[in-house]
């Protein structure tokens, strides 16, 4: 069994008036011995920005900025850009978000060359309401329950869109792109509840509504991950980008368990094909880490933690996270016996 060390929190909230809620979900790309964190940062009233942090090997935090370096320009946007993860392919970095209009949320993501300056590319997720959503999944309704979907059964009995006066769609985020392209293309993770779906694409104008309208026609064939086990009964959801190894993609992501009261979402592992994503060649059946300590059991959500970035120093890999949507915090496994343990399942 893989040994998980913690090491605690790294970074909370402050007094500035953009993170004065909570600080949490962080992206990370390593350079180096260079850490760069791009963390949900929270305001009064549940506004979302993204803040930076750099670190110094792992754990040492040696700067701060005192305001977001990313935030909301647009409609889709207005009530924040949550939840960033990144990856750098060739010399740009890709920045993906979930874009939250206090309604509905939109996977979207920016480009830079320097992490300073950023180019929006927009939405790349699709616009469809439940009822389009519904026809267009009917032929996978014996592998996928339209009633997984999230807010199914609110929106059918009490007719969300009345309530709420607003057009409601369905929620597809968790955006995450890989560190290089497949078969030459893009590829990314997506989560239509309640599983984790890859995309493939050359340029985002190929994401028309008639693409849309075909790939969820099809989306058995699109899943990487369903929920399969006790720690995952009410859904999953990507995590961290994937890592490539020699043995296949080490993919951290996170699981999410319907306990009797309560949700509880703990950090968990697989291990896919390098050529097809879609072939598992090994998952965990039990959670890679859990929220144990008070930092993740009490927070803003309770039993919250939610991987979002790595680093490699040596043979360890550190896991940045969400803990308890209040703080970032660190864990550490040495990558090689997870590995292990990952192809022996």
């Amino acid at each position: 069994m893989t040994l998980v060390t913690k090491h605690g929190i790294i970074l909370e909230k402050t007094n500035n008036s953009f993170e004065n809620l909570g600080v949490f979900n962080p992206a990370a790309i390593q350079e180096g011995n260079t850490v760069h964190l791009l963390y949900r940062a929270v305001r009064n009233g549940n506004f979302s920005t993204i803040g930076y942090s750099k670190l110094e090997g792992p754990l040492k935090v040696i700067k701060r900025y005192n305001e977001p370096i990313f935030f909301s320009e647009t409609p889709e946007e207005f009530q924040g850009v949550e939840d960033p993860r990144i990856t750098k392919i060739d010399d740009t970095y890709y920045l993906s978000y979930a874009a939250y209009d206090s309604i509905n949320v939109f996977g979207a993501y920016a480009t830079s060359k320097d992490l300073k300056s950023f180019e929006r590319q927009g939405i790349i997720t699709p616009k469809f309401t439940f009822e389009e959503y519904s026809e267009l999944i009917k032929n996978n309704y014996e592998k996928i329950s339209i009633h997984h979907t999230l807010f199914y059964d609110l929106y059918c009995r009490y007719k969300l869109e009345r309530l709420m006066k607003g057009k409601i769609y369905v929620w597809d985020k968790n955006i995450i792109f890989f560190p290089k392209k497949i078969n030459g293309k893009f590829a990314v993770f997506h989560r239509l509840f309640p599983s984790i779906q890859i995309l493939y694409f050359n340029d985002p104008s190929e994401l028309t509504v008639a693409f849309w309208e075909t790939y969820i026609s099809n989306l058995r064939q699109h899943i990487v991950l369903q929920p399969k086990y006790k720690h995952e009964s009410s859904h999953i959801g990507g995590g961290c980008p994937p890592i490539e190894t020699d043995l296949g993609w080490l993919v951290i992501y996170h699981s999410v368990e319907n306990h009797t009261k309560h949700l509880i979402y703990h950090a968990s592992a697989v291990l896919l094909d390098l050529n097809d994503p879609r072939k598992v060649l090994g998952r965990l059946n039990k959670p890679l880490f859990s929220p144990t300590e008070s930092y993740e059991k009490v927070g803003y959500v309770n039993n919250v933690v939610f991987p979002t970035g790595t680093a490699l120093f040596d043979d360890e890999l550190y896991i940045y996270y969400g803990a308890a949507d209040s703080c970032v915090a660190v864990a550490s496994v040495n990558i090689n016996t997870l590995l292990d343990e990952l192809k022996n399942q």
